[in-house]
C-alpha cells in the first residue's frame, strides 16, 4: 500500500477527486440550465457524469495496476492473459529472473532486378519525383512527361 502514497499517486488522487468534483458540479449546472429551459443542456446533464465516471474508471485500473505490479507474469487470476512462455512464468527455467527475449521480426527481402535494369514504370516514377525535386514552386500538374 506504500505504493500508493508516492508523490506521484498523491497528484494522481488528489486530480481524480478534482476532476470527479468538478464534472459532477458541471453536470449539476447543466441541469439547472436544462431545468430552466434550455433543451441542449440536457445532452451536457448526462455528459458530464460519464467524463467523471470515466475518470474514476481509469484512476481504479491504473491503482490496480500498480498493486499487481510485483506479481510474476503468469500469476494473474484469469490464467491465460500473458503472453510470456509457461517455462519462464513458473521460474522452471534458467535465468528466470531476466525479462523474455523474443525473436526479432524477420522481413523479406525483395530482389533487386538483375543487371541493374530497372522497372519502366519505377524509372517514370523517379523520372517525376527528380523533375519535382528540380523545380520547387511547379504544380504536379504542371509535369510535361
Amino acid at each position: 500500500m506504500n505504493r500508493l502514497w508516492t508523490p506521484a499517486w498523491i497528484v494522481r488522487h488528489v486530480a481524480m477527486v478534482v476532476l470527479v468534483g468538478a464534472f459532477l458540479a458541471l453536470g449539476w449546472w447543466q441541469i439547472s440550465r436544462a431545468a430552466s429551459g434550455n433543451t441542449l443542456s440536457w445532452a451536457y446533464a448526462f455528459e458530464w457524469p460519464i467524463f467523471a465516471a470515466f475518470v474514476v474508471f481509469v484512476w481504479w485500473r491504473e491503482l490496480r495496476h500498480t498493486l499487481r505490479g510485483d506479481e510474476p507474469a503468469g500469476a494473474e487470476a484469469d490464467g491465460g492473459g500473458s503472453d510470456v512462455p509457461a517455462a519462464v512464468a513458473d521460474g522452471s527455467a534458467a535465468g528466470a529472473d531476466r525479462p523474455v527475449v523474443r525473436r526479432p521480426v524477420r522481413v523479406r527481402r525483395v530482389p533487386v532486378a538483375p543487371d541493374g535494369v530497372e522497372d519502366a514504370d519505377l524509372a517514370a516514377y523517379n523520372h517525376y519525383l527528380s523533375w519535382l525535386n528540380a523545380n520547387p514552386g511547379a504544380k504536379p500538374g504542371d509535369y510535361p512527361g
